[in-house]
């Protein structure tokens, strides 16, 4: 068989797809081992402070222009967007349900980790990367460090834990900046656009938003380290796992959600069968 016949006998499109389900079976089964190697540091003993708070404020400091304004047009996008709506049918104090609802139950949390998947996750993986290609995580390993313990674990703490509280903060942004335009522009009675947000934003709506945040952090966090670790030679490399980290980033986000929001309503109905009504 020749080399010609060779080449046109692996292209097609049976062994193209059998490379992709191959690739992306070893890609799976690498991120578990991955992030198993992680859990398992974490539990035998967690980074040091000084080691921690460089990541925390990298991750949730110079986090918080981008979230703020982020949240911000949110709030402002959906008066605006929704108000016209509801005012064909005299439901225009409604509005602030609408959005206080939206924000923190999907909108805020899911706009959010989008944003700090860009931001955060992308540097991650190019510092990483960079690590990588400049051999200083091999050097890590010659002192006797693992870098799984001194470069993944702090950036996996950063994201669960401050993720959650830019959420928040995008949240109340969104929910200050949708309240002035409905009641400042709009001309909405401040009072009753309070008490039908109290009467349809209950406190497991929050919960529910800061439980899929904390999900969307790990995403982030171990998703990026990942890529930054398997990092290609060459700046080529690093802006190709820069940009995979944010697009499978992404891509999780939105799976995460989708089955979140499912669990979530049901164990809604769960501790409240009275809410199915009947």
């Amino acid at each position: 068989m020749t080399s010609e016949s060779q080449v046109r006998y692996f292209d097609t499109p049976f062994h193209i797809l059998g490379r992709w389900v191959v690739g992306v079976v070893t890609t799976i089964g690498d991120l578990s081992l991955f992030t198993a190697r992680m859990l398992r540091w974490m539990m035998v003993r967690l980074p040091k402070r000084a080691v921690l708070l460089p990541s925390f404020y990298q991750i949730g400091v110079l986090s918080v222009p981008v979230v703020v304004i982020t949240g911000a047009f949110i709030g402002l996008v959906l008066a605006v967007q929704t108000y016209d709506q509801l005012h064909l049918m005299r439901l225009e104090t409604q509005l602030g349900a609408i959005i206080n609802l939206s924000l923190v139950r999907e909108l805020g949390p899911v706009l959010a980790a989008t944003m700090l998947a860009g931001r955060v996750g992308s540097a991650m993986a190019a510092e990483i990367g960079t690590m990588r290609v400049t051999e200083q995580i091999d050097a890590l390993r010659a002192l006797g460090a693992d870098p799984i313990q001194y470069l993944v674990v702090p950036r996996f703490l950063g994201c669960c834990l401050l993720i959650p509280l830019l959420s928040a903060l995008a949240d109340l942004t969104g929910v200050i900046s949708g309240w002035f335009i409905a009641t400042q522009v709009f001309h909405i009675n401040e009072f009753h656009y309070w008490l039908h947000s109290r009467q349809t934003v209950s406190a497991y709506d929050v919960y529910c938003g800061l439980l899929k945040s904390m999900f969307f952090g790990a995403a982030i966090a171990i998703v990026s380290c990942h890529r930054g670790f398997h990092c290609s030679a060459g700046a080529q490399g690093v802006g190709r796992a820069a940009t995979q980290a944010f697009v499978v980033s992404f891509g999780l986000i939105l799976v995460l959600d989708f089955v979140l929001a499912i669990f979530l309503n049901d164990f809604y109905y769960v501790l409240w069968p009275s809410a199915l009504g009947g």
